[in-house]
Formats: structure tokens, sequence, C-alpha cells
């Protein structure tokens, strides 16, 4: 499964840079997150409470960054189980572009494979639950960054 998407958000490139790497920033805005912790400078670790379809299961898993190309791009793979309901793996490339003084495009290109219950439920359901869940995030997280970058 593939998603790609893009949001402008109204700060600047390193403050929205910033907050992608703030735990508490991202523990609020991903959708049923329980807990996020910061191992190291380039590795997560995450609890995230998911309904997909009938299918309602606590995922905990890790997510490694690589920002050698920070802070205009990075890329993050990760995995995680749900345990019987299955598991997922995959990864995200985040490029960030200043397009004006308070203004950031971010865009993403995310993949991802799911196995187990989870993969019975069908491509076109999981897709629209990761696109979303994806949509949430991305709206929480432009609004918590906007709200901070005013504060």
């Amino acid at each position: 499964m593939d998603l790609t998407d893009e949001i402008t958000i109204a700060a600047t490139k390193p403050r929205v840079y910033a907050a992608l790497n703030d735990p508490e920033v991202l523990q609020r805005c991903i959708p049923g997150c329980e807990h996020l912790e910061k191992l190291s400078e380039t590795e997560l670790e995450a609890t995230v409470l998911l309904k997909v379809g009938p299918v309602k299961t606590r995922f905990k898993g890790r997510v490694t960054l690589d920002v050698s190309a920070a802070p205009d791009a990075f890329t993050l793979t990760g995995q995680g189980s749900g345990g019987a309901a299955g598991h997922a793996k995959g990864g995200a490339e985040v490029v960030l572009t200043e397009t004006a003084p308070q203004e950031t495009l971010l865009r993403y290109e995310a993949r991802a494979e799911v196995g187990g219950k989870l993969a019975q439920l069908g491509n076109r359901l999981i897709q629209g639950t990761a696109k979303k869940l994806s949509a949430r995030f991305f709206e929480e997280f432009a609004r918590v960054v906007e709200e901070d970058a005013v504060a």
C-alpha cells in the first residue's frame, strides 16, 4: 500500500522539523497513541491503539529515522506487532520545503505492508483507514505547530 500527500503548515521549516522530532508533539498528533518514547536521536518506540474495520488492536513498534538529509528531508522505517490481529511494517520519505518566510510545504510518500488478520480485511479497507489516519495526523500536526508558532 502506498500513500502520498502534502500539507502546507504556517510555520518555518526549522520549527516544522523540530516538531517532527518532538515525542510530545508526535504523541499528541498520532491517532490512538498511548505511549511514545524517544530511545535515541534516531529511534522511537510507540504503543498505538487502532481500529481497522472490525479489528481493534494495540500495536507496539519501533521507528528508525535516517536524518542524513535533515532538515530538508528524512526517511523513517518501522515495524509493529498487534498480537493476534497481525503486524505491519513500512516507511516514509518526508520532504520539507519553505515556500514563504512563515510557510512550509510538508510532502510525504509512505508505503506499508500488513499481515495476519489485518491483511484479511482487504486492501481497500486498509488503504482507506490508513489515508484517514494519515490525514488526521497531519491536520492535528499542522494545528499544533501553527499554535506553537503563534505562542
